[in-house]
């Protein structure tokens, strides 16, 4: 049974940082991309980053490019997000998720499996 459990988030003011992490289970971690989510009240579920299984590809969504960084340690069985310079637009609850297949690096929400119960970010203005 595949288990992802989020931890890290909380409330901060605009312009901190913050990192997040996600420890996984129940999975060969080192073969699996894992990517982050988030969704923000109201709004769907968007696609944030994500990581190829050795660490050695990582995609970012526009809107974070340049401020978050996605990271995994996979002795530990754990993938991060570091998140600089937050905004307002960021307040979302971040998921952590991996695809239901491994030694694949994909993107789209619609492509991933297991999810974790997500951590709530809260950026002050």
């Amino acid at each position: 049974q595949v288990q992802l459990v989020e931890s890290g988030g909380r409330l901060v003011q605009t312009g901190d940082s913050l990192r997040l992490s996600c420890a996984a289970s129940g999975l060969s971690f080192s073969t699996y991309t894992m990517g982050w989510f988030r969704q923000a009240p109201g709004k769907g579920r968007d696609f944030v980053a994500a990581i190829s299984w050795s660490g050695g590809a990582t995609y970012y969504a526009d809107s974070v490019k340049g401020r978050f960084t996605i990271s995994r340690d996979n002795a530990k069985n754990e993938v991060y997000l570091q998140m600089t310079n937050l905004e307002p637009d960021d307040t979302a609850v971040y998921y952590c998720s991996a695809p239901p297949e491994s030694n694949t690096f994909v993107v789209g929400e619609k492509q991933y499996t297991y999810w974790g119960q997500g951590t709530q970010v809260t950026v002050s203005s």
